[in-house]
This record gives C-alpha cells, structure tokens and sequence, in this order.
C-alpha cells in the first residue's frame, strides 16, 4: 500500500488546491441527511490526507476522527487546523486495512478520493470493509469513492504532464501511468521537477499503485461485508449517471448485521 511522503506530501495541497473539497464535503452531508436513521453526529474517515475533507465536515457541524496511513499528511492536516474547529477534530495514524479506533461506535464513515483502491487486492478491500463495518452502529453509512474500471481502461493517459507557477518558478509534475490489467491496477510514477535557489531543478519522484473496479464487484464486496448499497453516483452529483465515460464512482451503503 503507498502512501505520500516526502516532498510529494509537502506539495500535496498545491497539486489539489482546485478539487471543490467543500462541495463535495457537502455531497457527503447530504447522503448522511438522507438516509441516516438517526441525526448523524461522529463521523470516521479513512485516508483523510491533509485533512480538507474532514474540515469541511467539521465545518458541517460533524465531530470527525480522521485517519491516514502518512505521517508527512496527517503533519501537514494538523498544521492545518483552525483552534475554532479542534473540539470536532481528531487526527489518528491508522492503516485502513488495520482500523482501531476507541470510542463508540460512528454514525457514518468516508473514504474520498479514490483511496479505497490504494489497498489494491480484494482480500485487503475485504479486511477494509469489514473494519468500517465493525466501527458503525447498526444502520450506519459508508460513503466511498472508487475509480471506475471502465474509463480508466478506455481514457487513461499514459503521459500527462501539468505545470503549477509559484514565486520561485513554475514546479512541473510528470504522470507516467502503467495498467496492470490483470490485478485491475494503475501504477502512475510522478516525477517532479522543483525550481531551486541556484538555477537548477530539484527533482522528486514517487510511484502511487491504485486498484480500479466494476460497480458490480464492488457492490459483491460490500454484500459479503454486510452493507446493502443504496446508491451509485457518477461523481459528486445525484443526478449523474454512471457511463463508460465517468472516472470517479461515489457509493453510499448502509451497514447491516454483522456477517457471520
């Protein structure tokens, strides 16, 4: 399982600031305003990175545990944090495969941006759904977020590169994407090319693995778990359709009896 680290992690906010964290934290409130079965109030989330979706939550008026596999991010969240919001605000060091987090059971859990697919094979996303499901009250939400099979094997880019200015030049991040078709695996090597004091560019590199899947195995995964799916959305949005063509699928699932 990768996690970012180093100078990657540092840069990590620069390289998202355009993803509509707030909008999509509002998408979350409102899955949990819909379907909860009671007033939802504790909120657990998986791979939370440097924290801007628990914020948003916390901003929401949710008290959220948020864990992450990366130390460099979890920092980087807690530096991050606004004194006002730190009584509904808890940063932990958890592996998603291996959660255990004390305290009563959660009200809904969250794992964004596509982190769910980090753990890459199907007995470690079985381990992960397991966990979430051991840390919900009966009648408790996932919402999850997972690539889509389908786009990334029609659309994926083998080269792509982007380029952010800053005072000191523009920082340039090299994508270099390799399938792994059989395991369902994305390998995307980033190589970053950082301007320095002396003229020179420092460079950086790290490789990320992340796991796509079909709705429908991913919807057997949740049934072995003991969740029942209540919807599929095509991204952040409850009137998008799921295509070949969409990139991101959102799942919200309820949590049942536990399985035997």
């Amino acid at each position: 399982m990768t996690t970012h680290q180093g100078r990657t992690a540092e840069l990590y906010d620069l390289f998202y600031a355009d993803k509509p964290y707030q909008a999509e934290a509002r998408f979350v409130h409102e899955c949990l305003q819909r379907h909860s079965p009671r007033p939802p109030r504790r909120v657990l989330e998986l791979a939370c990175g440097t924290g801007r979706h628990a914020r948003a939550l916390a901003d929401l008026g949710y008290e959220v545990v948020a864990t992450d596999r990366s130390e460099p991010m979890l920092a980087r969240a807690r530096r991050a944090g606004d004194p006002a919001r730190q009584a509904a605000l808890t940063y932990l060091h958890q592996d998603m495969r291996e959660l255990e987090v004390a305290g009563a059971p959660f009200d809904a859990a969250v794992c964004l941006f596509d982190s769910i697919g980090f753990v890459q094979t199907d007995e470690a996303v079985r381990q992960v759904l397991r966990g979430v499901h051991r840390h919900l009250r009966p009648g408790g939400l996932f919402v999850f977020e997972f690539w889509h099979a389908s786009a990334m094997l029609r659309r994926y880019e083998p080269v792509r590169v982007r380029r952010w200015p800053t005072g000191a030049g523009d920082i340039v991040r090299i994508a270099e994407t390799r399938l792994d078709l059989p395991r369902q695996l994305a390998e995307v090597r980033y190589t970053i090319f950082e301007p320095a004091a002396d003229g020179r560019f420092d460079r950086a590199e790290e490789t990320q693995v992340n796991r796509y899947f079909l709705v429908q195995e991913m919807a057997s995964r949740l049934g072995e778990a003991g969740f029942t799916p209540l919807g599929w959305f095509g991204g952040f949005d409850f009137g998008a359709a799921i295509t070949e063509d969409t990139w991101h699928v959102v799942a919200v699932a309820r949590a049942g009896d536990r399985p035997d």
